[in-house]
This record gives C-alpha cells, sequence and structure tokens, in this order.
C-alpha cells in the first residue's frame, strides 16, 4: 500500500499544516505551480515528490520537474499534468492520448476547483486537489490525501487548509 498526499497550486505558499496532514504519506504528488524552487525543495526534503510544473513555474522548476509525468504506482498506471482539463472537457495537449490511451488516474491543477471525478467512458479518476496556496480565485484552500493497493485507489480524503 502507498499512502499519496496531493497538492497543487501553493504559489510559493506552504501552509505548515501541510506536513501535519502528510505526515503519514508515502509520498508527495504535486499537480503544479510549485511558485518557486525552494518550495518543492521543502517538500522533498520531508517525503519524496513527484511533481510537474505548471504556468507559473519558472526555470527553477522546470529544469526539475517535467510538464507531464506518467509513471505506475502499485500497479497503476498514474498521469499528471498541471492543465489537463477534466472528463469531457481535457486540455487540447492531452485530449487525444488520454482517449487512446487512459490512464488509471489522471491528476491535474490549474483550476483551483478541487474535482474527484470518474470519467466512465474511459475508465479514469480524476482527481484535482483545488488549491493549496493564498494566490487566486479560491475561498478555501485544499488538497486530497488517499491510498494505493492492490490495483485499487481508495480512502480518499479531502483536507481543507483554512480560507484563503
Amino acid at each position: 500500500m502507498t499512502r499519496i498526499g496531493l497538492i497543487s497550486d501553493t504559489h510559493g505558499y506552504l501552509d505548515e499544516k501541510v506536513f501535519k496532514y502528510f505526515e503519514d504519506c508515502d509520498e508527495i504528488w504535486h499537480a503544479g505551480d510549485f511558485g518557486g524552487i525552494e518550495l518543492a525543495n521543502k517538500l522533498a526534503a520531508f517525503k519524496p515528490l513527484r511533481g510537474v510544473y505548471g504556468n507559473i513555474d519558472g526555470k527553477d522548476v522546470r529544469q526539475v520537474y517535467p510538464e507531464h509525468l506518467r509513471f505506475n504506482c502499485e500497479e497503476v498506471d498514474v498521469w499528471i499534468t498541471h492543465i489537463g482539463g477534466y472528463p469531457d472537457r481535457y486540455a487540447p495537449q492531452v485530449k487525444r492520448q488520454i482517449y487512446t490511451k487512459p490512464p488509471k488516474i489522471f491528476i491535474s491543477g490549474h483550476s483551483h476547483i478541487l474535482k474527484v471525478m470518474y470519467d466512465k467512458k474511459i475508465g479514469t479518476l480524476h482527481l484535482n486537489p483545488g488549491a493549496a496556496g493564498k494566490q487566486g480565485w479560491h475561498k478555501m484552500r485544499s488538497m486530497l490525501r488517499f491510498c494505493i493497493s492492490e490495483e485499487k485507489i481508495h480512502t480518499l480524503e479531502v483536507v481543507e487548509l483554512g480560507n484563503r
């Protein structure tokens, strides 16, 4: 079993509560818009970190983290990208591949809208943890925790960090 802490759109702000909520996680996944390599380094020093760069991330982040990250976790095909859209409204840059080779979990950020949706057409669980940072139009800062074991995603929890 792998316990995952999923975060996105920190925009340079890292709430200390993140460390408490992700304490029991095995890995942290960041869906882009870190807001600087220092923030990424803090997370990576705490737990193994997988992440992608977002549209506000500069060269420092882009040199370390890719635009798209596809990997297997507990035999589950995972795809993380910052601007990916969601079921029936996938972004143009992912649309063709997601329909021809769908992952089991598709993770994106960017919208600052917390979403957990299952795409029945392609058998993919879409996750967007919302925004954990203070910049943007969202009202509540949020992230997700979940587990993957025996090819199943389970124990999904929404974590609310407080008002923006």
